[in-house]
C-alpha cells in the first residue's frame, strides 16, 4: 500500500499537540529528574512519558513502522528500512527544567531512509513547524518562502558556546574564527528549534559538534523545502543511525562554512 504522507502528517501533527498537552499538564507538577551521561544531560519523567505515548500510538495505528527515539522504549534500529518514526519527546530537556520555555516535540518520519514528514513543536510558544516532502515548509499553517541569502559577515547563527571554551577541542580554533566573522552569535538551547529558524529564516545557520538523529531528524525536513542544506561539517550526509557534526544553513553560507573553516578533518 502506498502510505499518504499528508494524512500521516495530520495524524503526527494530532499527537504532537496531544503530546503537548501532557507536557503543559506536567509543568504544574514537581517532576523528577535525572542525568544520564553527564551532569548536564538531563531526562525526566516527562520525557519518557511522551516518548512511551508515541511509540503506543504508532505501535498500535502502524504496526509495521519503525521507532527510534531517544530515551529507549524501543529496541535499537540498525537500519532505516521502510517507515522510521524518529522522535526526540522533549528536545531542550535543560529549557525545560529550568526555563519551562525553549522546548520542543521533533517527530520526523523516513520512509527507506527518505525524509517524508518533519515537525518541529516549540511547546509553549505554540509554534508548529511543519513539512511534507515536496510540498513546501509551514509555521502554523503558514507557507515558508524560500531563504535568501546573506554574506558571511552579515550572517547570525546558531552555536552553543561550550564548543569554543574547552581550549583542547579541535573545533575551537575554526569555531572561534567563524564567529570573529559573522554578524552575531545566538543559542537557544534546543536544536529542532534553532534549525527551524533557520527554515524559517529566522537564523542564518546552525552548528553543533555532536548531535544525535532525534535532535536533528525532523527538523532538517524542513531545511529541503525552503532550499536550505544539512550535512556534517566535512560536507557528508547526516547519518541518522548515529551522532555526528551538523552544520546547517543556506546553500552559499553552507558551503563557505565548510569550505573556509571547517572543511579538513581536525
Amino acid at each position: 500500500m502506498t502510505m499518504n504522507w499528508i494524512e500521516l502528517e495530520k495524524v503526527a501533527k494530532d499527537w504532537t499537540y496531544e503530546a503537548a498537552g501532557i507536557i503543559k499538564d506536567s509543568l504544574a507538577k514537581p517532576i523528577h529528574i535525572e542525568a544520564k551521561s553527564n551532569p548536564n544531560d538531563l531526562v525526566t519523567e516527562v520525557d519518557r512519558a511522551i516518548e512511551s505515548y508515541f511509540f503506543d500510538k504508532i505501535s498500535k495505528t502502524y504496526p509495521d513502522h519503525h521507532f527510534l527515539g531517544e530515551e529507549g522504549v524501543a529496541e535499537e534500529l540498525d537500519s532505516l528500512e521502510g517507515t522510521v518514526w524518529i522522535i526526540d519527546p522533549i528536545d531542550g530537556t535543560m529549557n525545560f527544567v529550568h526555563q519551562k520555555y525553549n522546548f520542543a516535540i521533533s517527530v520526523g518520519i523516513y520512509h527507506e531512509g527518505v525524509g517524508m514528514v518533519g515537525i518541529v513543536y516549540d511547546v509553549m510558544s505554540d509554534e508548529l513547524f511543519h513539512a511534507v516532502k515536496g510540498h513546501g515548509a509551514y509555521v502554523n499553517g503558514k507557507e515558508l518562502v524560500p531563504v535568501k541569502e546573506r554574506p558571511l559577515q552579515e550572517s547570525v547563527i546558531g552555536l552553543n558556546a561550550r564548543w569554543i571554551v574547552d581550549g583542547k577541542h579541535p573545533y575551537r580554533n575554526p569555531l572561534l574564527a567563524l564567529i570573529r566573522d559573522v554578524r552575531s552569535v545566538r543559542s537557544y538551547g534546543s536544536a529542532a528549534i534553532e534549525i527551524a529558524y533557520v527554515a524559517a529564516d529566522r537564523l542564518d545557520g546552525y552548528l553543533s559538534v555532536n548531535l544525535s538523529p532525534w535532535d536533528y531528524a525532523a527538523a532538517v525536513i524542513l531545511l529541503e523545502e525552503v532550499g536550505c542544506q544539512a550535512s556534517t561539517f566535512q560536507g557528508e550526509p547526516l547519518m541518522l543511525l548515529t551522532p555526528s557534526t551538523v552544520i546547517v544553513g543556506k546553500p552559499h553560507l553552507h558551503k563557505e562554512m565548510i569550505s573556509a573553516y571547517l572543511g579538513e578533518e581536525q
